[in-house]
């Protein structure tokens, strides 16, 4: 039932990458994949890189065959081999990070069907746990939302890797379960009957094999989840963004079809924001194809329920997606929403990102009412319109404000990563910090600080990793100085005038 003592890996140590490693047991990870949004902080994780970087290594190293669920080939409802890794892993590695509803519901089902081999562990963010956690071990990382830190990927997978191996050396190992900790003459199910049901459940369940070699390798089996996301991301990599819409609909529908028992199966979140991210970035040859396909990307993010969502991915996609379509058909109503969304975006998680475009849709909105206020004859309306207008100035120079702040403590936050650092780990450094100094810069812009706001233009376009991003920091530069140069201020009277 458990690993054999003696792992390749020595306690507490890593193996060189690449060394060829004897399994000796298997090890289920329980974890969200992709990007997911932390609620209790609003901040994006990108968990995938947690089980490439931390704990792949960490269970490999200490001689164990790593499993995950998109990385499971199944041909009926991924619940089935997914309960038979819960009862049968050697050790389950449970990541809690972003309080993960599914992580948690099978961290549950873990505990009731063995008494010990489960660690958990969490990024620190997470400062609060269930009142039935608070008496578990639970190990932490630091995540930076884009990466993690190369120091602290050694020390972890050193952490991870050490609890591992210290599991096996008692026979049997310490209970870690709360339910055998507490009922403890409780006695575990007996795994060589479950298993044999599981598998004819499996079998059961199991849809006829298809011709659809969308979804079969070229084995003839069904393809992995995460073989699947890998080609939308070369496709999307690679600018064929019909080839990724093809696939993630694909996958779409595959997991509709694997969730029975539903009359409308539930989403993946992950999947509807990256299908309607990839509708909104295609291009289209006409104006109005690029509009049609905007309203798709609405139609998929509603789904989600943006008007009233604290994700904040989502409410940065919805925004995005309203802003273009102010661009392209310049609605009013979408102005409003892409505003409220980024207000939303950016009051959660105080974040620049959303607060840089906040700001600058309040000067487009500004502008906008700046406008029909030289059109209409009713004086009563043109006050109310300049009114409007000087609001959202001022509204826009205090967000300013707010993210210059926010900038300031990015930089003081996000030291630059050392040479042992990986060469991955510098390349999300260097984009960060484009971002963050280009944000800082039009920051300043629009504060009427044209000096600091010239230096941090300079500095960003001569860290720039891809041209692109100046093009794209260029034409915004562009836009705002459009914007601040007939300011709707110019109406506020002095005090004596």
């Amino acid at each position: 039932m458990y690993p054999a003592k003696g792992f390749t890996g020595q306690e507490g140590q890593l193996m060189p990458e690449g060394t060829p490693i004897q399994t000796k047991g298997t090890c289920f990870v329980v974890m969200g994949f992709g990007t997911k949004t932390d609620f209790e902080t609003g901040r994006i994780l990108d968990l995938d890189k947690t089980y490439r970087n931390i704990i792949k290594p960490s269970v490999e190293a200490a001689g164990l065959k790593c499993i995950r669920a998109d990385g499971i080939i199944h041909s009926g409802p991924i619940d089935v081999p997914m309960y038979e890794q819960l009862l049968n892993a050697d050790v389950v590695v449970a990541d809690l990070s972003t309080s993960n509803k599914n992580a948690y519901y099978e961290l549950g089902v873990r505990h009731a069907l063995r008494p010990y081999t489960t660690v958990i562990i969490c990024e620190d963010g997470v400062k609060s746990f269930p009142v039935d956690l608070n008496h578990v071990v639970i190990r932490q990382y630091h995540h930076m939302e884009s990466g993690i830190d190369f120091d602290e990927v050694l020390r972890f997978r050193d952490v991870l890797t050490s609890a591992i191996v210290e599991i096996f050396k008692q026979d049997p190992p310490p209970k870690d379960s709360p339910v055998y900790t507490f009922l403890n003459e409780l006695s575990p199910p007996a795994l060589a009957k479950a298993m044999h049901e599981g598998a004819a459940a499996a079998a059961k369940a199991a849809p006829a094999a298809t011709a659809d070699s969308g979804t079969r390798s070229e084995s003839g089996l069904p393809k992995l989840y995460s073989e699947l996301m890998d080609e939308v991301d070369a496709a999307q990599s690679a600018g064929d963004f019909d080839e990724a819409k093809s696939l993630l609909n694909l996958l779409r529908k595959k997991m509709k079809e694997t969730t029975p028992g539903f009359s409308e199966p539930p989403e993946d979140p992950y999947i509807l924001r990256r299908l309607a991210l990839i509708t909104y970035k295609a291009k289209h040859d006409s104006p109005e194809k690029e509009i049609v396909a905007l309203k798709e990307a609405c139609d998929l993010l509603y789904k989600l329920n943006p008007a009233t969502s604290n994700d904040t991915e989502t409410l940065g996609l919805w925004g995005a997606v309203h802003k273009r379509l102010w661009d392209k058909a310049k609605d009013v109503v979408a102005l409003n929403k892409a505003i409220r969304s980024y207000a939303r975006g950016f009051y959660i998680r105080n974040d620049y990102y959303n607060g840089i475009n906040f700001a600058f849709l309040l000067n487009v909105r500004a502008a906008h009412a700046s406008a029909l206020a030289k059109t209409t004859g009713d004086p009563s309306q043109v006050a109310i319109r300049r009114a409007s207008a000087i609001a959202d100035m001022v509204e826009a120079q205090r967000v300013r404000e707010e993210v210059l702040t926010i900038c300031d403590q990015w930089f003081a936050s996000n030291p630059t990563p050392d040479e042992a650092a990986s060469a991955e780990a510098k390349k999300e450094y260097l984009e960060s910090r484009y971002w963050v100094v280009a944000t800082r810069a039009e920051a300043c812009l629009g504060t009427d600080d044209t000096s600091g706001a010239q230096a941090f233009y300079e500095q960003a376009y001569s860290i720039a990793p891809a041209p692109w991003m100046i093009d794209s920091t260029k034409e915004q530069r562009s836009k705002l100085e459009a914007l601040l140069e007939d300011s709707a201020l110019k109406y506020v009277k002095a005090d004596g005038e």
